[in-house]
């Protein structure tokens, strides 16, 4: 177990907090969805409560490793100045002088947002000399930036050789749920797997495959798994060099004790663009040849509204339909709705799910819906994120 804020004294000690405040933003460059930065006010305003001087490092879009003003991290100390109550300082650098007089500048409880580290392109290639910048700019590191542990960059992995690390509130509880999943999990498990490609989910498929009593395959690449069965599936989304391993999957799940369900009936139309006038549902046999698998069926989203009703821990990744439009975005409803309605440890993963959801109303209905997309989906393959690595393990008292 990671060492965490209940192992170290903040009491007057600058805490450098890498966060993940990389938010979607308006074209006017107004925040959009603030749900981010909400996810680690814990971490911080226990920090504040304890009388630490907290300086926020993040990332915010993707400025090539140099300063864009429209990715400014500017508007995030404004908007989380309104969250915490009280005025967030904002320094326009990241390292160097200016970032040293701001840091002294800082009082006992008070907060300070560094500008965007990536405006800097040492920091993705986690320069030696840049996170030893950082590092000297506090006593001690925390990582609340689960989103971006899966990437060894100067603030998520070089500055936690540097000083003492350990890990926020929110990086706790990603962890504990996502290793509840792998290691203990309620019973029966079902996995649900959806989106749009599967080759981007067949680590998570494979790891989880020996662990699941049940799992459930739509979205997109559902249209894949059909193919590997043998079923038409018109202009459906197929990743060809892939069908293959699906058919692996499904030959392999019943050794493994697992039972894979796959729809059987879809909404077909002839583009994710349709409106719901245009669309149909039909037998998994007479998709015709024009169409294209949109969502899952309703009776199929009834029957694993059913299975996720008796499960004991559900883990879901990636939405069942093309959710954007509401046409096709049924069976996520209904299966979220069912999951809600549970008594199941229930546990997301992935931006694209966490916004339908959002969009849904649905995400207060989930035990735990993680901030994480490709973190979540390498942790789920089992694969060790940089990021966590390099925080200190908790001492176990004797």
């Amino acid at each position: 177990m990671k060492a965490g804020l209940d192992d170290f004294d903040p009491e007057g000690r600058r805490v450098l907090v890498r966060v993940d405040f990389n938010v979607p933003l308006l074209e006017d460059g107004r925040i959009r969805d603030d749900a981010r930065i909400r996810a680690c006010l814990p971490t911080i305003q226990e920090l504040r409560s304890r009388s630490a001087r907290v300086i926020l490092a993040t990332h915010l879009g993707r400025p090539k490793g140099k300063p864009v003003e429209s990715l400014s991290t500017r508007p995030l100390a404004i908007r989380l100045s309104e969250l915490l109550g009280m005025n967030v300082a904002w320094c326009p650098e990241c390292v160097g002088p200016v970032a040293q007089t701001a840091v002294q500048g800082l009082a006992d409880g008070g907060v300070l947002l560094l500008e965007n580290l990536r405006f800097h392109p040492e920091e993705e290639a986690n320069d030696p000399g840049f996170a030893t910048q950082l590092a000297s700019l506090a006593d001690l590191y925390v990582n609340d930036a689960f989103g971006t542990a899966h990437r060894a960059h100067a603030s998520t992995e070089g500055v936690a050789h540097l000083l003492p690390a350990y890990a926020g509130r929110l990086m706790e509880r990603e962890l504990a749920a996502l290793s509840g999943i792998l290691e203990s999990p309620a019973r029966p498990l079902v996995a649900i797997m959806g989106g749009s490609k599967l080759s981007t989910k067949l680590g998570v498929i494979d790891h989880l495959l020996p662990r699941v009593q049940q799992l459930l395959l739509g979205g997109g690449m559902a249209a894949t798994f059909l193919v590997a069965e043998g079923v038409s599936v018109g202009r459906s989304l197929v990743e060809p060099d892939f069908v293959a391993r699906a058919a692996e999957i499904l030959g392999r799940a019943p050794t493994l004790g697992a039972e894979v369900y796959l729809p059987t009936d879809v909404v077909v139309a002839a583009g994710p663009q349709s409106t719901a006038p245009e669309a149909r549902s039909c037998p998994v046999g007479e998709v015709g040849g024009e169409e294209m698998i949109l969502d899952v069926g309703p009776a199929t989203a009834q029957r694993w509204s059913e299975l996720v009703r008796r499960s004991g821990t559900v883990v879901w990744n990636g939405p069942l339909g093309v959710y954007e439009n509401p046409a096709f975005a049924g069976a996520t409803r209904l299966v979220a709705t069912a999951i809600g309605e549970s008594t199941a440890v229930s546990v997301t993963g992935g931006g694209d799910l966490q916004a339908a959801l959002e969009s849904l109303g649905l995400v207060s209905k989930f035990t735990h819906v993680s901030t994480g997309g490709g973190a979540t989906l390498e942790f789920l393959e089992g694969r060790e994120l940089p990021g966590v690595a390099a925080l200190r393990e908790r001492v176990a008292v004797p």
